[in-house]
């Protein structure tokens, strides 16, 4: 399936000319392996794919023997996989790289030798825990691929213009027309319910069958669960409570995570290990709280109050509703008709913090509960333009699932932050309009701003 990340690996191979290796983390199953085989494909003459979750000991027995002498090392590696390798036409990629680290402690001599391109896929959590015997490689570039976005599923279902148009759209100010809009919505609404995990996304482009989407999803919440068995070493019990209690906690009107509700008397800063262990695993995304919209968010971070979004929200809906004697195929067609008697708020506010991370964007929130009323406040994103200039650097973004909504927050935002404030957003499911000072724009041009 065609990826955005495609192109980031191109500008890399064409940047650097094999001065770096490059390192693509992410969560599993977010399609990594998948992408850079295409890519060694199209783009080299010839390519080894070293996969050391499977690799046997005589090969691995290379980067222990071999290393000093990288005319033998490639020699021998060319006929093991039965592939000619051409100076500065050719690449090397280690998939899942975090099962044997001496392959890249060993990046940094084969960059410098400079004859062939590397690339490296892992998870993260497990490429930071496997580095304990080996010097990280200085020669290695690093980008972090996410599931699907709202474009990448529209092309995967064969729709290749229709994003363009709501660029168009958004950059215009002015809204698609009812009948665009009422597709947009409909498109929008099956990738909120599939999600992003690539072999979900295909699975529906090919069957449009719901309750085989749904199994895909839970096998990978399977994985991510024994990787937290597997890895979240000490610490494995916490990580699970959170994990475990995510679609509950999102469930709240109020939706800032509550460690109490995950253990009774527990204290934020026990469980501090556990969130990092989530966060590295880029299984969910993290909004810290903001003490202040201005102009260095990072600078006003508060670190006891945070938000946890999971990162996939088609994952997110086979968690929330995990009951075995739910007809999940059916709760997924009342989902697709707005029929089901949920709060979807949730998944809603889910989806807008997936989007708004997958474009780039570090994600922060601003809560104010005071008891003098004009500045008890809550602003479910903030996030920070592009380009800074002396004043109005922070964008506000409230998100709303229903249709009859109060903005007594982002009012109240605006009139004391003003100095501060760029365009405020309201991302709700209604078309684009421009009202009092505030823009009001439809879930699907959220991956424009």
């Amino acid at each position: 399936m065609k990826r955005k990340i495609y192109n980031k690996l191109l500008e890399w191979k064409n940047t650097w000319n094999g001065k770096t290796a490059i390192m693509i983390d992410g969560a599993r199953r977010v399609g990594k392996s998948y992408i850079v085989e295409e890519f060694a494909r199209n783009e080299y003459k010839t390519y080894i794919l070293l996969d050391f979750s499977k690799e046997d000991k005589q090969l691995k027995l290379l980067f222990e023997e071999q290393l000093s002498d990288l005319d033998t090392f490639f020699r021998m590696l060319s006929l093991m996989k039965d592939v000619k390798l051409y100076p500065r036409e050719s690449v090397i990629v280690f998939d899942e790289v975090q099962q044997y680290p001496p392959a890249r402690a060993a990046i940094k001599h084969l960059v410098k030798d400079g004859r062939y391109d590397y690339i490296e896929t892992g998870s993260l959590v497990s490429i930071n825990k496997n580095v304990k015997d080996i010097v990280i490689p200085s020669e290695e570039e690093r980008i972090n691929m996410h599931p699907m976005d709202f474009e990448e599923f529209l092309w995967a279902m064969g729709n290749d213009e229709l994003m363009d148009y709501i660029r168009d759209c958004f950059a215009s100010g002015k809204p698609l027309g009812e009948a665009l809009h009422r597709k947009a919505m409909t498109l929008f609404r099956e990738y909120l319910i599939v999600g992003g995990m690539p072999q979900a996304v295909e699975s529906y482009t090919h069957d449009k069958d719901f309750d085989k989407v749904d199994h895909i999803k839970r096998n990978i919440l399977s994985l991510y669960r024994a990787d937290i068995s597997k890895y979240a070493t000490g610490y494995e019990q916490k990580v699970t409570r959170i994990f475990d209690t995510l679609p509950s906690q999102l469930q709240r009107h109020e939706k800032r995570f509550r460690i109490s509700e995950v253990e009774k008397g527990a204290r934020t800063r026990s469980y501090a290990n556990a969130f990092f262990w989530l966060e590295e695993s880029r299984v969910v995304n993290v909004c810290y709280a903001a003490t202040e919209p201005n102009v260095s968010l990072s600078l006003s971070r508060d670190d006891a109050k945070r938000k946890l979004y999971m990162a996939d929200t088609g994952l997110l809906i086979a968690m929330a509703f995990d009951e075995n004697d739910i007809q999940v195929g059916q709760i997924y067609k009342k989902l697709m008709f707005d029929k089901l008697e949920i709060n979807k708020g949730m998944l809603v506010e889910n989806v807008v913090a997936q989007m708004l991370h997958t474009a780039g964007n570090k994600l922060y929130f601003y809560s104010n509960p005071s008891h003098n009323r004009e500045d008890n406040m809550e602003i479910d994103f903030l996030v920070r333009k592009p380009s800074i200039t002396s004043r109005h650097n922070i964008t506000p973004i409230e998100v709303k699932s229903s249709t009859h909504y109060a903005l007594s927050s982002l009012r109240k935002c605006k009139a004391k932050y003003g100095e501060y404030m760029a365009t405020p957003y309201v991302i709700h499911s209604g078309n684009y309009c421009e009202k009092e000072g505030i823009t009001y724009i439809p879930l699907y041009m959220t991956q424009c701003l």
